[in-house]
């Protein structure tokens, strides 16, 4: 059964509601602005019906028109702060992530599975613009990032061959791994050894070291990692030097989540 017609069945389900945020989800950094047609298109909603989800959301202030162009207003940011303030994400994860940049330096970060992306939770960086932006609610492909690597091996063998199968593996670098295979063999090792180490799969100069954030025993629901510069960074010095601290920084946040019961069951995949 497909995800819409898990939709058709659910009488609770609110479908102009899914088609607002659809609107919203259209926006991005390399489209910004978008005309009528660019939302139907984007969202494959007919004209008619982008055109009123368009201009409620311009009566609700979330969106501007400006020349024919629609473009979000600084009003959408109310939407993910609410979470972050519900659900005590400052509180809960940044002391840890503070504590790991003060340490090595760069940047720490937490995350979660969203498809076929990893989404970020929480985020802390002593770093420049000399990488990708990552950032809370930044997302970015699973199979290329120790984040995402590390929350695919938490995935059952029959899951795990359904996302290489289902979700497009594109090369984001001359050496980003994208034969199925290979990623099943290497997925399977990070299940094993508990880490995920990846150098210039996301983006060049990027490397990083995950483990994940467990729920339970076999219960991880989100990963954090630490990543810095690959010039100076080998595997071998990532292991070294950051592991122990890393399962640290995972196992104390394991233990804040306790405290914090909203945030941990939005952590958790249905």
């Amino acid at each position: 059964m497909t995800e819409n017609d898990n939709r058709a069945d659910n009488k609770e389900f609110v479908e102009g509601l899914a088609r607002g945020l659809g609107v919203i989800q259209a926006f991005d950094a390399a489209t910004p602005e978008l005309t009528l047609s660019d939302v139907a298109r984007r969202t494959g909603l007919s004209p008619a019906t982008a055109r009123r989800s368009l201009h409620t959301l311009v009566q609700l202030g979330f969106v501007r028109c400006v020349n024919r162009r629609f473009l979000l207003t600084p009003k959408i940011l109310t939407l993910g702060s609410a979470y972050l303030r519900s659900a005590h994400v400052e509180d809960a994860l940044l002391p840890e992530l503070r504590r790991l940049v003060k340490i090595f330096g760069d940047a720490a970060s937490v995350a979660v599975l969203n498809g076929d992306d990893i989404l970020y939770v929480a985020h802390h960086s002593e770093q420049g613009a000399t990488r990708p932006i990552a950032g809370t609610g930044v997302t970015y492909p699973a199979y290329a990032t120790s984040l995402g690597r590390v929350l695919l091996a938490g995935l059952s063998d029959a899951a795990l061959e359904r996302y290489l199968g289902e979700t497009k593996l594109e090369r984001l670098t001359d050496i980003t791994e994208t034969d199925p295979a290979r990623l099943t063999e290497i997925i399977r090792d990070v299940r094993a050894t508990g880490y995920s180490i990846v150098i210039d799969q996301l983006a060049y100069g990027v490397s990083s070291i995950a483990v994940p954030i467990m729920a339970g025993p076999g219960r991880p629901i989100a990963s954090v990692n630490s990543s810095g510069y690959s010039g100076r960074l080998s595997p071998e010095q990532l292991v070294e030097t950051r592991l122990s601290e890393l399962r640290r920084t995972a196992g104390q946040i394991s233990e804040t989540l306790l405290r914090y019961p909203a945030l941990r069951h939005s952590l958790e995949r249905d």
